[in-house]
Order: structure tokens, then sequence, then C-alpha cells
């Protein structure tokens, strides 16, 4: 891209004036198939570059599922964090433990139980500018400042973004620096949150142009969210032995609280007019306290745990683009590297509580002299994560004809492991070989490789209509070895640890400090995911297209690596959609109706021991529809509503176990065995037509916000409404009919402010109604012995805040 092209596009996606926003902003819906939240002006809607098929286009010239928040938008609706956008967007839905760790998921491609650490690769990707951010465990919780949009694109994207881009993409672009002029900008905001403490917030940003090709942005931020969840005495006693225990040293009002602090940094320098280099690098520190979740046995917004509970999550990306122009070809070169480092302490201690009230399991827990002692687990986790990414592509001029896109992509992510369960005081003779008090140690090396050639043709057969053929070739190379398991003293089958160690011909070496390497494994596959599509434009405000895609999953190794692995899954979509624009840009309206099947689909659950494991879990089908409309009613008013329907289940029974084959057994009467080995059957942990757990099958959003001058003041109020439909917990019926549905909820926020000139004062209400709108159910361990104590991840109560911002 050219620099008076870049330019040019600044002009129109650049943030507008304060009188200009406060005089003319109208907000637009975000919601199904392809929203942009965009400020009117006089005469209808702004305009809404996005840059989802790798090159700037507006947005109602893309035939893709887009959804776009503005910088002006994200402003007004205060979003600071992944929870703050994503309950905007009705065809995501997600599960999470806490900051750092969301699991997400776009129109209903979601089975239940991942996030694990060496579990399934995410079926959503999430890029910060050019680069993927998404690891195992969950999302970055990027804070969101100074950014120029962020983009979702529903459906599967492995054409242009590969195979974490199953079902969709969410794309965080930030505000590059400007040569042009100087630009600055901060926000100061406290904030109090019902029944708990008080939040704030203070945040900043310059732009200095160091001379006319040569500029840099810097960018600060520091965040307190106030804790809103009590940790309460109870005493506990252990059936077996008969030891109380209490959490008496860890009793404290509003438990759950984080700190988020970082910083970034960017330079942008031309060093002609057709070449820019761009190094970024961005750094986040957040540190948590307590538990994200109540105890639904202890009471709404209470737990009763004993031991540390916290999260270290620190993080740093490099990253360099290059852009460039030969002949009449646009050259783009982004590469990153990614470090993140977290640190976790976790409350286990139902675990032991319920498998010794069920089984006796207090038994096993002694000291060096015999005794039983208290068998409360907790467990302390280390993860390291690496990931180098590369991608090079060329594009043709957009306007031409015949143009095309295409690249070469290449990515390695490490992931070092360490988890260890630990028992206070527990004896030598259990504990894990060089490993105190520890029952249970986890230490592998995770390495997720990726190779692809990219790309898509386009072609205009006549003004009129366009036809446009991509595809992704790659190579996937997934390796997980290292060891898992107990001491000998503990458990002597050698397929749980130190017995295997034991059972080597010569004495092991060690493996990053574990008694042995237990297992090394490694799973290689390749593919090809094409895309198809037509659109047909009735003029400048109106078209249709037709898609067909595909998006894979890569097959990995499971944790227990005694297990076979798992295999890729694949997602194919058939998708009719329209774009238009009526009433001189007043109004538009989009919507989409599409048709997924997903099969072998990676299933997540606790195993024994309580182990994650990956199976294929068979087949499903998943048809929705998806609308928005934007309209400005006045250059004073505006009003937008959205919505996404799905209606997902299985095509195929799950058993729950694999057959000789390796594929998931899928027969009505599924096989099994009796207490006395005698061959038998039994129905279907899951049977055809069970709905796809976690996503609702409709949620829709509305917003209303109208501006008014105050005197000398530009003034505005604003309302939004969020309905999310029940939602199941789990795939399987047995599991889910213990830990319990999701309920329905209606959430409402309402905001206020006024300002003049460069300053703005902004009064907000989140969560108007004080619901206990529920983002997550589980239970600490397999749900037919921990089900009895379920917890409950709550999006937070009524949070009340003032908020100063000023530019210059």
């Amino acid at each position: 891209m050219t620099r008076s092209r870049k330019r040019k596009l600044q002009r129109q996606t650049g943030r507008p004036s304060a009188m200009r926003a406060l005089a003319a902003g109208v907000p637009t819906l975000l919601a199904g198939m392809s929203v942009a939240y965009a400020q009117t002006t006089e005469g209808g809607l702004e305009e809404i570059i996005v840059t989802a098929q790798k090159r700037s286009e507006d947005l109602q010239s893309v035939p893709l599922s887009i959804q776009a928040f503005s910088t002006q938008k994200l402003e007004e609706l205060n979003v600071q964090k992944f929870d703050d956008y994503v309950k905007y967007l009705p065809s995501v839905s997600y599960q999470t433990f806490g900051p750092g760790f969301a699991s997400v998921y776009m129109r209903g491609v979601a089975s239940g139980g991942d996030g694990n650490h060496s579990g399934s690769l995410p079926s959503v990707g999430i890029y910060l500018d050019e680069q993927p951010i998404t690891t195992i465990q969950g999302a970055l919780d990027v804070h969101l400042y100074d950014i120029q949009r962020v983009e979702a694109l529903a459906g599967p994207q492995g054409t242009l973004y590969g195979a974490s881009s199953q079902a969709g993409t969410l794309r965080i672009i930030t505000n590059k620096p400007d040569a042009s002029a100087f630009e600055a900008s901060y926000g100061l905001e406290v904030n109090s949150v019902e029944g708990g403490d008080l939040g704030y917030l203070a945040e900043g940003m310059v732009n200095l142009p160091i001379n006319d090709r040569t500029a840099v942005r810097l960018v600060g931020w520091h965040r307190h969210d106030a804790g809103y969840i009590d940790n309460v005495y109870r005493e506990r006693t252990f059936p077996t032995s008969g030891i109380t225990a209490n959490n008496a040293d860890f009793v404290e009002d509003n438990y759950n609280e984080a700190d988020t602090t970082g910083a970034r940094a960017a330079l942008q320098v031309d060093l002609t007019d057709n070449w820019t280099i761009t190094p970024q690098l961005m750094a986040q520190k957040q540190e948590t306290n307590g538990s994200w979740a109540y105890d639904t046995t202890v009471g709404a917004l209470k737990l009763a745990h004993g031991y540390p509970e916290t999260s270290d999550d620190r993080w740093t990306q490099a990253a360099l683009t290059v852009e460039g122009r030969v002949a009449n070809l646009d050259l783009v070169y982004a590469g990153s590297y990614l470090k993140r480092d977290v640190d976790t302490e976790s409350d286990y201690s139902d675990y032991s509580y319920w498998y010794d009230t069920l089984y006796g399991y207090g038994a096993y827990w002694y000291d060096d002299n015999g005794d039983l002692i208290d068998p409360s687990q907790y467990i302390q986790g280390k993860d390291r994560y690496n990931r180098y990414t590369h991608e090079l592509r060329v594009s043709s001029d957009a306007d031409q004809r015949f143009r095309f896109v295409g690249g070469v992509f290449l990515q390695r992510q490490e992931h070092d492991i360490q988890q260890r369960y630990k028992i206070d005081g527990l004896g030598s003779q259990l504990s894990v070989t060089g490993w105190e008090d520890t029952i249970w140690l986890t230490k592998q090396l995770r390495v997720d490789k990726d190779f692809a050639v990219f790309g898509e043709f386009s072609f205009d057969f006549t003004d009129n209509l366009t036809g446009t053929i991509g595809a992704r070739y790659f190579e996937s190379d997934n390796s997980l070895k290292g060891f898992f398991g107990f001491n000998d003293g503990y458990v002597s089958n050698p397929a749980y640890g130190e017995g295997y160690c034991n059972s080597l011909p010569a004495t092991p070496d060690t493996f990053n400090g574990a008694p042995c390497k237990v297992f090394d494994k490694t799973t290689k596959e390749d593919g090809v995911t094409p895309r198809v599509n037509l659109t047909y434009k009735f003029t400048d405000e109106a078209m249709v297209y037709a898609t067909y895609s595909e998006g894979f999953r890569p097959g990995g190794i499971n944790r227990r690596g005694t297990l076979p692995p798992y295999e890729a899954d694949w997602l194919t979509n058939y998708e009719i959609g329209w774009k238009t624009t009526w009433f001189d840009n007043r109004l538009r309206f989009n919507g989409a109706v599409f048709s997924q099947e997903w099969q072998d689909f990676q299933f997540s659950l606790l195993g024994a021991n309580g182990l994650t494991e990956i199976n294929n879990a068979g087949a499903a089908q998943i048809d929705g529809v998806e609308m928005d409309l934007s309209w400005a009613v006045t250059d004073r008013l505006g009003i937008s509503a959205g919505f996404a329907w799905l209606d997902s289940e299985l095509t195929e029974n799950y058993c729950g176990f694999v057959n000789a084959n390796g594929k998931p057994e899928t027969r009505p009467d599924c096989p099994s065995v009796d207490d006395d080995g005698n061959p038998t059957t039994s129905d279907p942990e899951a049977p055809k037509g069970t709905p796809l757990p976690v996503t609702p099958e409709l949620k829709a959003n509305a917003t209303v916000r109208y501006k008014f001058p105050v005197g000398t003041f530009d003034s505005y109020v604003q309302g939004s409404v969020i309905y999310s439909d029940e939602r199941t917990t789990d795939l399987r019926v047995a599991e889910n009919a213990i830990i319990g549905n999701m309920p329905s909820y209606t959430i409402a926020d309402f905001a206020a402010g006024f300002g003049r000139d460069d300053w703005t004062l902004e009064l907000f209400v989140s969560n108007v109604f004080d619901k206990l709108a529920q983002v997550s159910r589980f239970a600490q361990c397999a749900e037919s012995v921990c089900g009895e104590e379920v917890y409950v991840v709550p999006q937070r109560p009524r949070t009340i805040g003032i908020k100063f911002s000023q530019e210059f």
C-alpha cells in the first residue's frame, strides 16, 4: 500500500473530531452477519473500512460475515476487555474461569470442555493486528485502548487464516503511528461493583511525529477490577480420617480482584512512498487473586476455599510489519514473537472431599510417620509459551477485474507445561521423586507446527457478478512428550508415572526435572481447505452472495500419553447472505442464513483420575440465521438491533469411546461390558439430536443513543439491552443433568455524558438490574463424583462508574 493510499485510508477510518462525533454519531448494530459500528454523519452512516480479506475494503462491499467495532464505538460502549465487547456479538459465545482463560466459540461450533493446557487447539483464532495470539488455555485478555477497530469474522476462515480459525476469527487492530500530526489522549475512571469493592482505570496515548516520514505511538494503561465474590468460613470433616479442615486463613470479602498493567510502543517509518516498516512491542501483566466462580452449595457470590487461588499472567509480543509495492503488486511481511508466562495456584479440595466421601480416598494419604493427614489437594501450575509466526503475502490492485491475494504462512508454538497436585505434609514415599508433597506431576512439552500456502482469486464476470475461489494447503506437525503420574508408593500401575520409569531397561534420564520421559508422540496431517463465493450486486447499495467454505482443526496427542491421538475435525459451511443500504445511507440491513456440518469433532472430557482426554465425538449440524439493522433516525438519534438464531444438534449417536479403527463409536446400542466382563450394550452418552452445549439458541442485542445540546455542552444518553437464551453445559446427557443448564438472561446497560471541545465526562451503569447472568457452570472433578458441588462464573454484578477523558 503506497503512502498516499494509506493517508487516504487514515482520513476514511480515523477518529472523528469530538464535535463531529457528539453532533452526528449513531451506534450501529454489531450482530449476526456483517455489522459495523459506525458514526452517522450529515446524511447517513459513515463508511467503515475493514481488512478481513487481507486488503482494505468498504465493509458493505465484502461478501463475508463481518462484525466491526470502530474506535468511537469501542469508546461509546466503554469496552476495555474481552468480556465487554463479546456480549455485543450474537454469533459469539464463550466459557471462562477468569481473566485470560476464556474459550471462544462462533456460530454454535462448541462441544464444551475446552481450555485445558494440553487439550484441543481453539476453533476461533484471535489476532492482534497481523499476528495470531491464541494460546491453548485461553485468549489473551488484551486491554482495549487506542484500538482502531475490532473485527469478528463468523464462519470458517481456513483459507486466509488457517487452522485455529475453523469456526471464525476475532481481530484486534491497533491505531498506528501517524507522521502527519501530534495527537494525545488520556482517560481516568473509577467504578463501584454492587456488593463489592471499588475499581479504577488510568490510560493514555501519545502520537509523536519525528519527521514527515516517521512517527512513534506510545500507549499505557493500568486497570484494577474490583472483587465481588466472598470467601466465607467453612469447616469440612473427611469421613475416612475424621480430620476437620477449615479455611480460616483465607476468609475475605470481595475475594476476586485483578490488576492489569501494560504498554504498547510502535514505530512507523515510510522509507519511500512505496515502502513502510512498522515494528511494535506490546507487553501486559495481569495479576488476579481469588476465584471468579461462586459455589452454589455455599450461596450466590460466595465460596469456601482454603488454599491460594492466584494467577500471574505475563506476556510480551514483538511484531514487525513490512509493507511495500513492486510494480502493481502490494507485498506484506508480518512476523511476530509471543512469549507468555502464566503462574497459577488453585484450590482442588472438592476432589479430595468427594472422593473420600464416596470411595474412602482419605485412607491413602499419610505422613512419614504413617499417620493420616488432611488429604485436601491444591494445584500449582507453570505454563511457558513461545510462539513464532511468519507470513509473506502478495496482492494485486483491488480495482482490477481479475485480482488475487496469496502467500505462505509458518508457525511454531511451544508450550512447557508443569502442574503439581499437592497435599501438605505428604509422606516422602508417596510424593513424586524430587517433588516434595506432590501427589501427581505433569511435566510435558507440547510443540505445534504449521506450514501453509494460501490464495484467493476473484474475477468480475460482469459489473454486477463476481466469483471468488480460494484454497489453503496446510501441513501440521503436533507433538507432546514428557512425564505424567504418581509415585510408585501410591500406585503400582506402570501406565501412571514412576512405575513406567522403573520398568525401563536402563536408568532413565530425568525430563526437565521429572523422574523420566513417559511418552514421546507426534501426529502429522496435511490437507486443503477450499472456499468458493459468488456475489451479485443489484446496485451500489444492495448485494447478495453465496459461499461454500471449509475449516479444520488439527488433531493432537492426549495428555495421558497412553491414549491414542485424536484426529483433525472439519467444518463445512453453506451460506447465503445479503448487505443492503437504504434511504440515502440512513438504514443498513444485513443478514445471512447458513448451514454447517461438523465432522469428527473433538470433544474434551474428564476421564480417569480427573485427567482431560480428547476423543472425536462424531458429527453435528448447525443451522442458523443472523441479521442486523442500523438506523440513523435523525442526525441525533440512532437505533441498532440484531440477533443470531441457531439450531445445533448431533447427527450421530455418541457412545463415549472409539472403535477398533479409532473412529468414534456411533451405534444406537453402544457396545460395552458388564461388571463381570461379559459383552453387553449401553445407551449412548449423547444420542442423535442432542443439542451442542454452551451456545444459546437465540442471542440478541439492541442499542439506542440520543445526542442533544445542553447550553454550550454536547450531551448524550445511551441504553443497551442484551438477551441470551438458556444453554446446556455438557454434550453428555447424564453429566449435563448433574451440572444443570445455564438459564436465560436479559442485561441492560446505561450511559450518559456531556463534553465540550476536547473533553468528555461520562456516567455509566452496566448490568443495571443486577442480574446474576451465568457464563459457565462446572465441577472441580468428574461430574459423577464432584457434581454435588457446582460452581458458576457470573457476569459482573451491577457496576456504576464515572469516566473523564480528554484528547489533544
